[in-house]
């Protein structure tokens, strides 16, 4: 156990503190900017880091919706595939922000200038999830919406929702479908 003590104009606890966050954040920076694989919607891989893009939900891989013909498709597979599409092998940059239950370490990413949490929720590919947002792509949210942009064009359940059902024992069509997404 280390004791702090003030030994001068700085106390030994806060230098050591100061050198830590120093080289966790230089460690941090470094290591999440290169080329990503794609995991899922709103998971990618640098460097062999997983990293969930902060304030957004896109729906799982295995997650259906419905289109505007009512039919069902793969909803969570097609924002996976769009956003790698979208990153296109070049440099993503990611900022940490935390760490998830799961041990990923959440952060926002861009690649050039463009952030990939608004471009999914643009894109009508991914959800604002105001619970760790704190309501950032709303307004982007709302214009995906009028416009019937990617899941607004049919319907959809939450991806929050319907990981809920599956971990209730619903399977991954019964869980897609709004009436069975609720247990």
């Amino acid at each position: 156990m280390m004791m702090c003590s003030r030994t001068g104009p700085i106390s030994r606890c806060a230098f050591v503190a100061a050198i830590l966050l120093t080289a966790s954040g230089a460690a941090w920076s470094d290591s999440f900017v290169g080329q990503a694989s794609v995991i899922d919607g709103d998971t990618l891989e640098i460097h062999g880091t997983r990293i969930r893009l902060w304030g957004v939900d896109a729906p799982e891989s295995n997650q259906l919706c419905r289109g505007e013909d009512s039919e069902q498709y793969r909803c969570g597979a097609q924002a996976a595939n769009e956003l790698d599409a979208f990153i296109a092998r070049r440099p993503v940059n990611c900022i940490p922000i935390s760490l998830d239950r799961y041990g990923r370490t959440v952060a926002t990413c861009a690649v050039d200038s463009a952030d990939l949490g608004e471009w999914l929720v643009k894109k009508g590919l991914a959800l604002d999830w105001p619970n760790y947002s704190n309501g950032k792509y709303a307004t982007v949210q709302r214009e995906a919406e009028q416009a019937g942009a990617g899941i607004w064009k049919g319907s959809y359940v939450e991806p929050w929702l319907y990981r809920v059902c599956i971990r209730a024992g619903g399977r991954p069509a019964d869980c897609s479908d709004d009436a069975n997404a609720h247990p």
